[in-house]
């Protein structure tokens, strides 16, 4: 959750108005929070999504899309319901799935927060980096070794990378999805 405070309050001037994160601490996060909205999965799964868009799409993905992966993969009764091959147009798959397109703008500003930190981690960890016009980069294979819960979101963020990648322009998506800033 951000909210505004004054580089007073933050002890760097006087009068100017900056917007601060505030991270929740770890140990008041509830068990399965910290498990899957800790900010090495929120990496791992962009990471996955930067890799895959990128060997579809020949450039890296746009900043922007990494805030659609963790909706589209935490949220299993979306996960479950992705299709099975890129061919699938994103407008098409919206159609014939209306009740985890009504609730997906819901679940992206939700995690906005989380995936903020996963990006954060990423770019501290060398898991991610920026191109100079912005976009995600994955720099490092990201693909499990095993089956685990883990290994299947990891696979379905790779996925959906690669069915972005698909789409025309980043704004298509946010379109079709209803995702507003």
């Amino acid at each position: 959750m951000a909210r505004s405070c004054s580089l007073r309050e933050a002890g760097l001037c006087v009068g100017a108005v900056v917007q601060c994160v505030i991270v929740t601490i770890w140990r008041e996060r509830s068990p399965a929070q910290a498990a899957m909205l800790n900010p090495a999965l929120l990496a791992s799964l962009i990471t996955a999504a930067a890799g895959e868009y990128h060997r579809a799409a020949g450039d890296p993905m746009p900043w922007p899309l990494a805030f659609l992966v963790a909706p589209m993969v935490l949220h299993r009764r979306t996960r479950n319901a992705l299709p099975r091959t890129t061919r699938t147009h994103l407008a098409n798959w919206l159609a014939s799935h209306p009740v985890e397109h009504a609730g997906f703008a819901r679940r992206v500003h939700a995690l906005a927060d989380v995936v903020r930190e996963g990006l954060r981690f990423g770019l501290a960890h060398s898991m991610l980096s920026i191109d100079d016009q912005g976009r995600v980069l994955g720099t490092v294979n990201a693909r499990p070794l095993s089956s685990t819960e883990t290994s299947a979101l990891i696979n379905k963020a790779g996925f959906v990378g690669k069915w972005l990648a698909k789409l025309d322009e980043p704004a298509t998506a946010f379109i079709l999805l209803n995702v507003k800033p």
